[in-house]
């Protein structure tokens, strides 16, 4: 079987306390049962939720989500680190795409959900983000920013799609409920992509446009 592994990556520093980390939070179990009870996205991909402040951890990881009862829930605190999620989701990708390969399945390459509304505190990020673009497991990145996150890095971590949060169009929680519907709906659709054709391609299906968001141009450098 081909599989095919969606991470997402969110930040969870200190301005993520209150109503925006709810928001995410109240929106994971929407995302569990979207998949969970869809037999076609079920079987052909597999999730794993990072979150990252000062530090990485892996709350959730890669799993079919119809065999678990429940996402686990962030937790915000500290300042906005990138560069031990990046060295974390390296050492997530490298084992997961292993032990898939392992149970006999064909992999895709995997597709990561980034997530922050700060700047980035620890100056050497970008050489552990290098390492994770220039690894042969390279995902594709989709990256959203909310908040204080700057448009340059947040076009800079994007390979594939970039979005940020526009200043008056919705407030922080409002906008991380259209991002987490937004990924539900990437999955979902994306997975729909392998069946369709028979299990011979695959079509990352995100959105165009994400309501409270604007497209950024990413950054080729």
């Amino acid at each position: 079987m081909q599989i095919l592994p969606f991470y997402l990556l969110c930040d969870e520093s200190g301005s993520m306390i209150g109503e925006s980390i709810d928001a995410i939070n109240r929106a994971l179990p929407d995302l569990h049962h979207e998949i969970s009870t869809n037999p076609t996205v079920a079987d052909k991909t597999r999730f794993c939720l990072i979150g990252f402040s000062d530090t990485a951890t892996v709350l959730q990881p890669l799993v079919d989500l119809s065999d678990i009862d429940e996402v686990p829930a962030l937790a915000a605190g500290g300042l906005t680190s990138y560069g031990d999620a990046f060295r974390t989701l390296l050492r997530c990708v490298e084992a997961d795409v292993a032990a898939l390969k392992a149970e006999g399945h064909e992999v895709y390459r995997p597709v990561v959900f980034f997530l922050s509304d700060g700047i980035p505190t620890d100056e050497d990020w970008e050489q552990a983000y290098k390492e994770l673009t220039e690894s042969r497991f390279c995902p594709k990145i989709i990256a959203f920013g909310i908040g204080e996150a700057q448009e340059s890095t947040i076009a800079h971590v994007a390979n594939f799609r970039a979005f940020m949060q526009q200043d008056s169009a919705v407030s922080p929680a409002q906008a991380l409920r259209e991002f987490a519907s937004s990924l539900t709906r990437s999955i979902v659709r994306s997975a729909g992509s392998i069946a369709a054709d028979g299990g011979d391609g695959f079509t990352l299906a995100v959105d165009d446009t994400v309501p409270g968001f604007s497209t950024v141009s990413l950054d080729k450098l």
